[in-house]
């Protein structure tokens, strides 16, 4: 592991500092703008990713400050995309919306108290949480498009469904690992 100022570390701060921006261009309509800063946002994860492993700039700040980046980004998204009274013509259900917060929510606490009781400082993704991230991605870049474009309502209702779907199971088989063997690293995404 080297020291905290390394690139890829750099380029999630960036992500980070890129964070209020793009909130504000949701509150304020400018959708496209908003589409650009989270494109962004996931090509600079996966170059951040890159070149932590290529280049062998793997660091204890990047392996925290990553996942925070990732999780603020969706968690926001979310949020502000099913505020009713912001001008999108295309939102995030708002069922949805408290349903991704509070399951996120839930792991995270989990996490901080078996961190707190129980020593854990390691916990890997589980595949099933990988693909409740990359589903809760592609939602709200369909979400951000059919507020640019005109897309398919039932493209937007499979995308709903779907990451509602994978949000419940992720959960539950996260309460399965915990409630199976608690002192063993539990999946945290």
């Amino acid at each position: 592991m080297r020291g905290p100022w390394t690139l890829p570390n750099f380029i999630t701060l960036v992500r980070l500092a890129a964070l209020p921006f793009f909130l504000l261009c949701i509150a304020d309509g400018r959708f496209t703008l908003a589409l650009g800063i989270f494109v962004a946002a996931g090509l600079s994860d996966g170059v951040d990713g890159f070149l932590a492993r290529r280049l062998d700039m793997k660091s204890a700040l990047g392996a925290y400050l990553d996942p925070i980046a990732d999780k603020l980004l969706l968690m926001s998204s979310y949020l502000f995309l099913a505020i009713p009274n912001y001008p999108a013509r295309v939102k995030v259900p708002l069922w949805l919306a408290v349903m991704v917060l509070s399951r996120d929510f839930l792991i995270l606490l989990v996490g901080l108290l078996l961190i707190l009781t129980a020593g854990m400082k390691r916990f890997p993704p589980s595949w099933a949480g990988k693909v409740t991230t990359v589903t809760e991605i592609v939602t709200v870049l369909l979400v951000l498009c059919a507020n640019v474009w005109t897309l398919p309502r039932e493209l937007l209702l499979v995308a709903y469904g779907a990451t509602a779907s994978v949000a419940v199971l992720s959960g539950f088989d996260y309460l399965h690992r915990v409630a199976r063997n608690p002192e063993a690293p539990v999946p945290a995404r």
